[in-house]
């Protein structure tokens, strides 16, 4: 009885995606009940994405829920788009505070700012250990094959990169885009052969992640969940940590382990040896460079400035991708 809706939020978590905050109060049995709870709502304008499979994504946590990958409980996935406006669903708040996307969590502000080194050394490897756990889900036995039965490793990856190369087709406007161009073809050319394929995050980076006492809580935003190489999640991850720092001209803030260090962490959590690292480091950058293209379309469109007028194509993504791709960076 009494149902109602209070201390609603709506915080600014990137372009992709609806996120509201709200405590459920009822009355049961002549009892006041008050839950914090979040409502993840499918958006329907300033698409990031061309499709977005929210039930999907409500699926990919009821599954994990089943392992010891922390992820918050989940309550019921709506469909009818009358009561918002758009689908949504619901899921328990997880007490805990992500690092900082907005401004990147290397600046000289905020949660990783204010932790000592040997805090920041404690996060990030409760970080690579969670990842290490994802890539150990049996994906089978928990029922996540609806995010593809791949034949082997390699049908899951080129899969995966026809996913990217047609979002890049998608996303891309009316400006040159060389750089990403080149990045597709080498991808097409270079394609390896993986040695395994597991559940992919697909989003993999701190401030997807919740932490309480510098140890994982919550693993969040798996609207880019796949069956591939986890190499390809290893390497996002050291690529977005690269954005957050270099990219972005920042320093990077002391006590965060190095990339070799992390590398050696993970093949001894996973028992086995990254290969091909190079490519998915390539990957990353092209896939980001693509989001970054519509995000910039999306940005002219609704008047909002940009950091440059060319920024579509010369952003920390491309300088990234012409690095590892040995060709000069846009505007050189």
């Amino acid at each position: 009885d009494e149902v109602r809706v209070e201390n609603l939020e709506r915080p600014s978590l990137g372009m992709s995606n609806d996120t509201a905050l709200f405590d459920a109060v009822r009355v049961q049995g002549g009892e006041e009940i008050r839950e914090r709870l979040v409502a993840r709502i499918m958006p329907t304008d300033r698409l990031v994405f061309p499709e977005y499979d929210l039930a999907q994504q409500y699926r990919v946590m009821e599954c994990l829920a089943r392992t010891d990958v922390p992820v918050p409980a989940m309550r019921w996935f709506e469909e009818d788009a009358g009561i918002l406006g758009a689908p949504f669903y619901v899921m328990d708040a997880v007490a805990g505070e992500a690092p900082s996307d907005v401004p990147p969590y290397h600046s000289a502000v905020g949660m990783c700012f204010e932790l000592s080194e040997e805090g920041r050394a404690r996060l990030w490897w409760s970080g690579i250990e969670m990842l290490a756990r994802v890539h150990q889900v049996d994906w089978r036995a928990v029922g996540l094959d609806f995010l593809g039965s791949p034949e082997d490793p390699r049908d899951a990856m080129e899969r995966e990169l026809r996913v990217w190369l047609d979002y890049f087709a998608w996303a891309r406007d009316d400006e040159p885009q060389t750089i990403l161009e080149a990045g597709a073809n080498w991808l097409q050319e270079h394609l390896p052969t993986p040695a395994r394929m597991t559940l992919c995050w697909g989003d993999a980076r701190l401030p997807n992640m919740l932490f309480r006492d510098l140890e994982v809580v919550a693993v969040l935003d798996w609207e880019m969940a796949f069956i591939g190489d986890p190499i390809a999640d290893l390497a996002w991850w050291l690529f977005l940590d690269w954005n957050h720092s270099d990219g972005y001209g920042i320093p990077r803030l002391a006590g965060f382990p190095s990339r070799e260090e992390t590398i050696a962490r993970y093949q001894e959590l996973t028992g086995t040896e990254v290969k091909d690292l190079h490519y998915y480091e390539v990957f990353g950058a092209f896939r980001f460079g693509a989001i970054m293209a519509k995000v910039a379309q999306i940005m002219r469109s609704a008047g909002i400035p940009m950091p440059t007028e060319d920024f579509a194509s010369n952003n920390p993504c491309t300088h990234r991708l012409a690095d590892l791709l040995g060709l000069p960076r846009p505007g050189q």
